[in-house]
């Protein structure tokens, strides 16, 4: 992607200049962003995405009586009617369920993959909102149909309210208010306190949402994937036994309590061997990001002829690395011509006949596997 043309989406900056200036900095106000907005689902299509069992989806409504908070499927007669006040509809990762909807996320590619999370579609009726709160990772809000009333301040008091089912800011303090209209678009750094409230209803905003992994749940995952790979290599009996703990020559001992200092280094290690490789981290870190969230599966394909070209099914993850390539939370080593193919389908999201036709029958065959998984699709 050029970054250094000025974008409209950006109201104008480039890519890098945003990066450079706004970038977990300062806020940004773009209006028509996207101009001529038009929103990329039909609300009764959204109001069918959930609905079904394998999307993510909340009902929220705030009354006289507080907050309520209702997980999907949400069939379409559990949502009040449109002139009901004070109801928000969201559901998550809208563009791994809608071509329109991934067209739209694809327009934030100036982001790495493997920061970019979802794109999450709030419909609210007049007054709808999920209170003032504040987000760990950086946001756009997009504007895709009505108008939203944005409130947005530099919290310092993050105290959250109490006996509520949401995260909301006991003591929201606004610094700025903004009214979006349809094509208008809001960027929030993270911890970027915000509300935002729908006015006059049929309100629908994208939330383009990035991926801020915690240092803990991340190290926990990679060392579970790390010893999950471990585990793999030692595939003979014999090292199988030699790889598990022995003490041929522990005493007795009077104080069972204490654990021996035998197991401690044993333990350590059992660590440290799983790092040696200076790959380890790296491959589990490619696997990790590109593997599919819990709602997320792949109807497999039936093949056919990948030489006339293929595009990334709209839910696969790919990235790459110096030395692998990364999908759905599986690697491949890669070198030489079919790692730079590789990795310009990664970047492209699509490779045509012409880039394929130099592919060697390794590639290709592999391409063919991604295929009737249902990871890519040959085009006809």
């Amino acid at each position: 992607m050029e970054t250094t043309q000025p974008l409209t989406l950006l109201g104008g900056l480039s890519a890098a200049q945003f990066m450079r200036r706004h970038w977990q900095k300062k806020p940004l106000l773009v209006r028509q962003a996207v101009p001529a907005m038009r929103p990329p689902i039909a609300r009764a299509a959204l109001f069918d995405l959930a609905a079904r069992d394998e999307v993510e989806s909340r009902l929220i409504r705030h009354g006289p009586k507080g907050w309520t908070l209702r997980h999907g499927p949400l069939p379409r007669r559990s949502l009040p009617p449109g002139t009901q006040p004070g109801w928000t509809l969201l559901v998550q990762g809208a563009d791994t369920h809608d071509e329109n909807v991934h067209a739209l996320l694809r327009q934030f590619r100036f982001l790495p993959d493997a920061r970019l999370d979802d794109l999450m579609i709030s419909y609210a009726s007049d007054g709808g909102g999920v209170g003032a709160h504040f987000d760990s990772y950086d946001v756009f809000l997009l504007q895709a149909s009505g108008r939203r009333r944005w409130s947005i301040g530099r919290q310092r008091d993050l105290t959250l309210q109490q006996g509520v089912p949401l995260k909301i800011l006991e003591r929201f303090v606004p610094e700025e208010t903004f009214v979006l209209e349809p094509g208008d678009m809001l960027y929030l750094p993270p911890r970027y306190a915000h509300d935002g409230v729908a006015v006059g209803g049929d309100c629908m905003t994208c939330s383009i949402g990035l991926r801020a992994p915690a240092a803990g749940e991340l190290a926990a995952d990679l060392l579970a994937r790390i010893a999950e790979a471990q585990a793999d290599e030692l595939d003979g009996t014999e090292r199988k036994a030699s790889a598990r703990y022995r003490d041929p020559d522990q005493p007795a001992v009077g104080a069972p309590g204490a654990i021996p200092q035998a197991l401690q280094l044993f333990a350590r290690g059992a660590v440290l061997a799983g790092l040696r490789d200076p790959d380890a981290i790296d491959r589990a870190l490619g696997e990790s990001m590109t593997e599919p969230k819990s709602k997320v599966w792949f109807e497999g394909g039936n093949g056919g002829d990948v030489t006339g070209g293929v595009m990334l099914d709209r839910r696969s993850r790919m990235l790459y690395d110096a030395r692998h390539l990364y999908i759905n939370g599986e690697s491949f080593r890669a070198g030489g011509r079919d790692a730079t193919l590789m990795r310009r389908l990664a970047d492209q999201r699509a490779l045509s006949s012409r880039e394929l036709a130099r592919a060697s029958d390794d590639a290709l065959a592999l391409l063919e596997d991604w295929c009737e998984a249902g990871w890519l699709h040959a085009v006809a």
